[in-house]
């Protein structure tokens, strides 16, 4: 698998992440229960359009700027894990 084919697996996972916490959140606020709260589904939804973003680009260059798609992906999904999970 190539560099390409890896970060879209993770582009696709912060896709499904994101949605699991949005559901949570919602299924909190409807049964009365804490919720990962909406802060944390919007800084996943906004790094999770980014990584899209920059997989799309990946996906249609094949030269050092698709690779530097590849590359913004992996950085969005390490951001998104220093920032809101490991702290």
């Amino acid at each position: 698998m190539t560099v390409r084919g890896y970060s879209g697996v993770v582009a696709g996972g912060l896709i499904a992440l994101t949605l699991v916490l949005a559901g949570a959140e919602l299924l909190g606020a409807r049964d009365g229960f804490p919720g990962p709260g909406w802060s944390m589904v919007a800084w996943h939804l906004i790094v999770t359009i980014v990584a899209v973003v920059a997989q799309i680009l990946a996906d249609r260059r094949r030269d050092v700027i698709g690779f530097a798609g590849s590359i913004a992906v992996f950085a969005a999904a390490g951001y998104i894990l220093v920032t809101q999970w490991w702290n």
